[in-house]
């Protein structure tokens, strides 16, 4: 499996995982144009030319938004996402983050332990957040 930047050729399998994950995804113009922005950092994992997972962060000033982490159905439970993360955080340190959030649905419990296990700590709620279906997000920081 290799980590690194996302580029052109993977707007295909990015939005593909985006449909598979998300009830509001991203459509393949928004990565699109994030890749045209210097202050937007995304990673995707493949295996033989295929994309198992994307993530990124929108970086503004020393804070920076993760967003968009997206695992391959088939493929989850593998420690895709630690790694993938790991290197989002490698990289946001390097491009001068020192804090980093994310919001996260209420229910994913899976995400939630990872956040945890990768030294993100739980900062508030934001009420009915996400839309289909309406849910909380929990806030989450690392510092």
């Amino acid at each position: 499996m290799l980590i690194r930047p996302m580029e052109a050729r993977d707007l295909d399998g990015a939005t593909q995982l985006e449909r598979d994950n998300f009830s509001m995804p991203w459509s393949r113009s928004d990565f699109a144009d994030a890749l045209t922005k210097e202050y937007y950092h995304f990673y995707i994992a493949e295996e033989d030319g295929v994309v198992l997972a994307n993530a990124g962060f929108i970086q503004s000033f020393d804070e920076a938004d993760i967003t968009n982490v997206a695992v391959c159905a088939s493929r989850r439970r593998e420690g895709i996402a630690e790694h993938l993360l790991q290197k989002l955080l490698e990289e946001g340190k390097r491009c001068g983050v020192l804090h980093f959030s994310l919001e996260v649905r209420e229910s994913n419990e899976a995400a939630i332990g990872l956040y945890k296990k990768l030294g993100f700590i739980q900062e508030g709620i934001r009420k009915d957040f996400y839309d289909k279906p309406r849910e909380n997000a929990v806030i989450m920081w690392k510092h």
